[in-house]
């Protein structure tokens, strides 16, 4: 997951001159601005949000030059607000600073107040710092954008304030100092929590969640989510990221069946375009399903834009499969670096007596007899004493069900017992019932995801309002289409 947010933010932003591309960027942020403006006065957050993904897709073609004449164009010139974020933004060269100037002259500077135009000129310029990769400017521009937040109690704030507290977070992660704001966040989300701010709310949750988990903090982890407030989650990408990290404390806990079930929704919810996250999903859940006992499907490595990163993981489902001991350390050897860097290298060692219970049942299917000195070699057990280690392991295996098998301790034999119908057990009936609880989930939150417009069984809209209501429609079907990505 860290690693495509650093690939977001490491987009590179064009230098040229802005003749040509100034002018429209400079345009489009004052439109921005006037969005915002209509939003904040109309209490509209659904302008708010769409101003806010307008300002994702423009960031690419941001400059010192258009930051710069934007905050004069909208902030008060010598203002402290002013002031302060001009002097995070580099100066550029004279030529730029006149273009810009000539086209923001077209129009009078508008001289606003409003607290949600500040703290959007603060989100900008943040955004622009983190893109230019000026990381102490960011850190320096998020805290004082954080200071001004907290003075803030309005609704229209609440989704400019979320997108603050990411980047807050995202600038101290990128310069290594992620355990300086811990206490900060925690006391921003018990602000959030007092004012009702619910979107701040699951937005700060998961930022002091991947805090924790950043430094294995996973008991810390387990607590606060434990105590936190719950709520409707308000953004399918928080939603889809509390899930990830739900199932890596779940997966640290041994409660492998819950973080299945997270880790897969996880990756179910998040939006196509988020590959890194939804390849950090994958990873996990592969390891997950198979300390369960789970072969994942070759389908799942198979994925679009995912075979190079899974191929690790694909060996090592094969090793675990087959059952080859020596295999399975060759792979975890080889990925070793992999590993390390994703964090499974814990969960991997756990998989070895997944390995051999796997070699062991592939044995007790294929021999109706066998000495424990045979299970020793066929499962390759390295151990001072092979025999004795066989006969531990095969007596474990019986009594946990893993084979169905019984142990002749005088003469050193495994006997294992004619395989049954499984369809005069209860396994058919336990997989049909949890395909039947899965779709009825699907179809519960289907039907909890509906909006309906309010009095509609009350009054007849007419034409007219029909077709903005259409209109209106199409545009929030296409935003969400295009959903931004950048907090994966």
């Amino acid at each position: 997951m860290t690693q495509d947010v650093e690939m977001k933010e490491q987009q590179p932003t064009p230098s040229n001159p802005v003749s040509s591309t100034s002018p429209s960027a400079l345009q489009q942020l004052k439109d921005i601005a006037a969005l915002i403006e209509v939003g904040a006065y109309a209490r509209e957050v659904r302008r708010i949000v769409r101003a806010i993904r307008w300002t994702i897709q423009l960031r690419k073609n941001l400059t010192a030059s258009v930051v710069s004449a934007f905050l004069k164009f909208v902030l008060l010139p010598g203002s402290d607000v002013h002031t302060r974020l001009s002097s995070y933004v580099p100066k550029e060269d004279e030529h730029d600073m006149v273009i810009d100037t000539a086209t923001s002259g077209t129009q009078t500077p508008a001289k606003h107040s409003l607290p949600e135009l500040e703290i959007y000129s603060y989100l900008l310029v943040l955004i622009f710092l983190i893109d230019q990769k000026r990381y102490d400017e960011a850190k320096a521009c998020s805290s004082a954008g954080i200071a001004r937040l907290k003075n803030l109690n309005r609704r229209t704030v609440d989704v400019l304030a979320s997108r603050l507290y990411f980047y807050y977070s995202l600038s101290y992660e990128l310069t290594g100092a992620l355990a300086e704001i811990r206490g900060n966040l925690l006391a921003l989300h018990r602000t959030s929590t007092m004012r009702h701010d619910e979107l701040g709310q699951e937005t700060l949750l998961n930022l002091l969640l991947r805090n924790y988990l950043h430094y294995n903090l996973y008991d810390m982890a387990e607590k606060l989510r434990s105590k936190a407030p719950r709520f409707e989650a308000h953004s399918n990408q928080q939603f889809s990221q509390y899930l990830f990290y739900l199932g890596k404390i779940r997966t640290i806990q041994l409660e492998y069946t819950d973080a299945k079930e997270s880790l897969l929704q996880a990756a179910r919810k998040a939006p196509i375009s988020a590959l890194g996250f939804r390849v950090q999903c994958n990873k996990w859940a592969v390891i997950v399903r198979l300390l369960l006992g789970e072969i994942p499907e070759r389908t799942v490595f198979m994925q679009k834009g995912m075979e190079k990163a899974l191929r690790p993981y694909f060996e090592l489902t094969n090793a675990v499969r087959i059952g080859d001991l020596e295999l399975f350390k060759s792979v975890a050897e080889k990925f070793a670096s992999t590993f390390s860097s994703d964090g499974t290298s814990n969960l991997i060692v756990r998989l070895r007596h997944n390995v051999i219970r796997t070699g062991l049942r592939n044995i007790s299917i294929s021999y109706s007899r066998i000495s424990l000195v045979d299970v020793a070699k066929k499962l390759r057990l390295d151990s001072p004493n092979p025999v004795a280690d066989a006969e531990s392991i095969v007596s474990k295996a019986i009594r946990d069900g893993a084979i169905d098998a019984t142990l002749d301790r005088a003469n050193g034999w495994m006997v294992s017992k004619e395989t049954g119908d499984i369809y005069s057990t209860n396994e058919p009936q336990i997989a049909f019932n949890s395909r039947i609880a899965f779709c009825l989930n699907m179809h519960n939150e289907a039907v909890r995801a509906l909006r309906f417009p309010p009095n509609s069984h009350k009054e007849k809209e007419s034409a007219e309002k029909r077709r903005e209501r259409q209109q209106q429609e199409q545009e929030l079907a296409k935003h969400i289409a295009e959903e931004d990505d950048d907090e994966f």
